[in-house]
C-alpha cells in the first residue's frame, strides 16, 4: 500500500477563525473564559458557521484540484480541542470543502504544526501564531476581511515586494537613509538579484501549478503590487527573471495608494508587510498583514 504523502502539493494551513466567522465564539472565550467557550461550542455545534475572511480563497484553492491530479492540500489548524472543534468540521462538511487533515491544540499555539505539515502558507487571525511561523521561515499572514469578492473561478493573488516576496534589504536602506539613497542603491544593484522573502516559496508553488496549463487557460493569475517606481523597478524584474518564477502582472505605483489598483486587478487576496497598506487595501479586497521585516520591528 502506498504511504500517504503531501509531496508535490501546494500545502496551505489555515486557522478555524480565518476559515469561518467565529466572532461570537471568540467573544465568549475572551469575556467568559475557556469553560464557557467549551459549553457554547457544544451547545451550538449543529448551528452552521458562516464563511470567514479566507473562505472564498480556500474554495478557489480546492477547485484547482483535478481528478487526475491533486494540486492543493488545505490543512485546518485550530486552537479548539477535538471536542469543541466538531462544530468546525460540521461546517466543513456542510460546505463540502475537501479538508480532511487537521490539528486541534486545545489552546496551545498552532504554528508548530506548520513545519510538520510542510505548509507553503499559513493564514490565521492570531498574529502571535503568524509571527512564530514567520520566524521559523514559513510564509504566514494575519488575514482581514473585505466586502469585495472576485466572483470568477480564476484565483487571483497579489503580493507586495520588499519583505514579502523579497527580503527587506532594500527597505532597510530606505528606512535608514531615505528615498534618494534607496533609489541610488537599487540602481547601483540593478544586476544583483534580491534575496528571497518569506513568500518566495509560496509564489514558486503557484508557478508550478501554472506551468501545467497553457498561459491563456491558467486557473491562477498573480500580481506584484509595489510602491516602487523607476528606477528601482529594474532590480525587481531581474530578480524574478533570475528566480525563473512567473508573475503575470507587475504594478510599480511609485508610492500611490494600492487599494484601487488591487480592486482593478480583482485580487482574491493581497499580502503586504505594512499595516497602513493593508488597512487601505482591505477597503477593496481581502488583505493580509505579513508582520515581517524592518517596518514590523517596532521603534528603532
Amino acid at each position: 500500500m502506498t504511504k500517504p504523502t503531501l509531496a508535490g502539493k501546494l500545502v496551505v494551513a489555515i486557522s478555524s477563525r480565518a476559515l469561518f466567522d467565529l466572532t461570537e465564539s471568540h467573544r465568549v472565550y475572551t469575556e467568559l473564559g475557556v469553560d464557557a467557550y467549551h459549553r457554547y461550542q457544544i451547545e451550538h455545534e449543529n448551528e452552521m458557521l458562516q464563511p470567514g475572511p479566507a473562505f472564498a480563497l480556500v474554495q478557489k484553492l480546492l477547485r484547482l484540484n483535478r481528478p487526475e491530479k491533486q494540486y492543493v492540500e488545505v490543512i485546518l489548524l485550530s486552537r479548539n480541542s477535538a471536542d469543541t472543534g466538531l462544530r468546525v468540521f460540521n461546517a466543513i462538511k456542510h460546505y463540502t470543502l475537501d479538508i480532511s487533515r487537521a490539528a486541534f491544540t486545545k489552546g496551545e499555539p498552532t504554528s508548530r504544526y506548520v513545519p510538520a505539515f510542510g505548509a507553503h502558507l499559513f493564514l490565521s487571525a492570531d498574529t502571535d501564531d503568524v509571527k512564530r511561523a514567520l520566524e521559523d521561515g514559513y510564509a504566514a499572514a494575519t488575514i482581514f476581511p473585505s466586502v469585495f469578492k472576485n466572483e470568477t473561478d480564476e484565483l487571483r493573488i497579489a503580493f507586495d515586494g520588499d519583505a514579502v516576496l523579497f527580503s527587506d534589504e532594500a527597505e532597510r536602506v530606505y528606512q535608514a537613509k531615505g528615498l534618494a539613497a534607496f533609489a541610488r542603491s537599487e540602481t547601483e544593484s540593478a544586476l544583483e538579484p534580491l534575496s528571497g522573502g518569506p513568500f518566495k516559496e509560496f509564489l514558486a508553488g503557484l508557478h508550478r501549478i501554472q506551468a501545467d496549463f497553457p498561459d491563456d487557460k491558467s486557473p491562477i493569475r498573480t500580481a506584484l503590487v509595489t510602491a516602487r517606481g523607476a528606477p528601482a523597478h529594474e532590480r525587481v524584474i531581474r530578480t524574478l527573471r533570475a528566480w525563473n518564477i512567473r508573475i503575470d502582472e507587475a504594478l510599480f505605483l511609485g508610492g500611490l495608494d494600492k487599494g484601487e489598483f488591487l480592486r482593478a486587478f480583482g485580487a482574491d487576496i493581497f499580502f503586504d508587510d505594512q499595516r497602513s497598506h493593508v488597512e487601505s487595501a482591505m477597503k477593496h479586497v481581502a488583505s493580509c498583514h505579513v508582520p515581517h521585516g524592518i517596518v514590523n520591528e517596532g521603534p528603532r
